[in-house]
């Protein structure tokens, strides 16, 4: 695995950037930017996925970089359910819904992946170097 220096270079923290401004996107061209309580927990929980990455990674150790991924992957499950919602309400049509859930289903697994990776590595983190 290459050496990730920024939390902008992990895959995953780019896919939940994607995903949030898909969402966005979605609330800003249809009738859920008037749903203002279920457009804000959703754009709240797809914005904590990839702000739960970043922060993780900014604590410069993996067992809280874990902690913070498993936020970050429990937001993108809360997310996936929001949209089920905003799909029920006939905010976005089934092909949107398919598209949306397909994204957070594989950034989930992928958080889950990485999660994995880390608790098998050896390294700790930076800040516990000497």
């Amino acid at each position: 695995m290459a050496t990730v220096k920024m939390f902008e270079d992990l895959e995953i923290w780019k896919l939940s950037r994607v995903l949030c401004n898909d969402i966005n996107t979605v609330a800003n061209n249809t009738e859920l930017r008037k749903d203002y309580k279920l457009y804000s927990q959703i754009d709240g929980s797809s914005g904590s996925v990839m702000d739960n990455i970043a922060e993780g990674f900014e604590r410069n150790g993996n067992k809280e970089f874990i902690q913070f991924l498993s936020i970050a992957k429990a937001s993108c499950g809360e997310t996936r359910s929001q949209l089920y919602r905003v799909f029920d309400r006939n905010y976005i049509n089934e092909k949107d819904f398919n598209k949306l859930k397909e994204q957070a289903l594989k950034l989930s697994k992928m958080i889950g992946g990485f999660i994995s990776y880390l608790k098998k590595s050896d390294f700790k983190g930076s800040k516990y170097k000497d």
